[in-house]
């Protein structure tokens, strides 16, 4: 796997810190449900290439990536990590991931223990292939192992490819019931990562992805067929925009306020 630019281990930190928060430091029980897998695919299976897996909160990693993830997306299952994941979504819709991720971990801190095993989790986001090119996956979560306090230990995913159903950008986050529960569509999001007016130019945003990636002026000024001295403009241009003193704090704030 390749290197974890600066930016995408702020957004790493940030996710860890809010799945820790879900699973509210719960004890890691044994996973034995593989029965209570089976019943909860057949409530959230989609029409459509799909893959499932299986996300450890309180460690804050994957425990079981099904193989067809190779068909969706081209990737072998024991590639699909959480820093992976995050490398690999749209970076427009990495605010939107994080945001709704914080603010299913208000929902799910909130309900009753008896009530976590009964519902599902429900948004879309556009992620990487492995050939470079991107689709809109319809992920959907239930639980499938808490403890006596409610803590969520263990979730069921289900990523499809709803790329033939929606073609325009944005999302909503919905809470399915099951037994009766309500449901809750289009809900309120708890916001950590704010997008923000369009502070920069075209040329600027192009050359500040470039730098969060980790590129040099002058591997920049190749790959974009300028001068590193029109190179070294920009980025002085970028620090005075953002009010940053260096690229540390130029990257830090490009991804609290959703610039990329």
């Amino acid at each position: 796997m390749r290197s974890t630019p600066n930016s995408e281990i702020i957004v790493f930190d940030t996710a860890k810190k809010i799945w820790s928060q879900i699973a509210k430091n719960g004890i890691d029980l044994n996973p034995n449900f593989e029965l209570e897998v089976h019943k909860k695919l057949l409530n959230i299976f989609q029409v459509g290439d799909y893959y499932h897996y299986i996300f450890n909160c309180s460690k804050q990693q994957m425990e079981y990536v099904n193989e067809n993830i190779s068909n969706v997306l081209g990737y072998q299952p024991e590639e699909f990590k959480i820093d992976f994941l995050l490398e690999n979504i749209h970076p427009d819709d990495l605010v939107y991931f994080i945001n709704f991720e914080n603010t299913v971990t208000k929902f799910f801190t909130n309900l009753p223990p008896d009530k976590v095993l009964k519902y599902k989790v429900r948004y879309d986001y556009r992620i990487k292939k492995i050939d470079g090119t991107y689709i809109r996956i319809l992920q959907q979560v239930v639980t499938i192992q808490s403890d006596e306090n409610g803590a969520v230990i263990r979730v069921l995913g289900v990523h499809t490819d709803i790329s033939h159903l929606k073609q325009n950008n944005g999302s909503t986050l919905s809470f399915i019931g099951f037994d009766g529960e309500p449901s809750y569509f289009d809900v309120e999001i708890n916001t950590i990562f704010k997008p923000s007016k369009e502070v920069f130019t075209k040329r600027e945003k192009q050359i500040l992805k470039l730098i969060s990636e980790g590129k040099s002026s002058a591997e920049i000024a190749r790959t974009l067929c300028i001068s590193k001295f029109t190179v070294d403009g920009h980025r002085k241009n970028l620090l005075k925009k953002s009010s940053t003193n260096n690229i540390s704090e130029l990257i830090t704030k490009t991804f609290q306020n959703g610039w990329l």
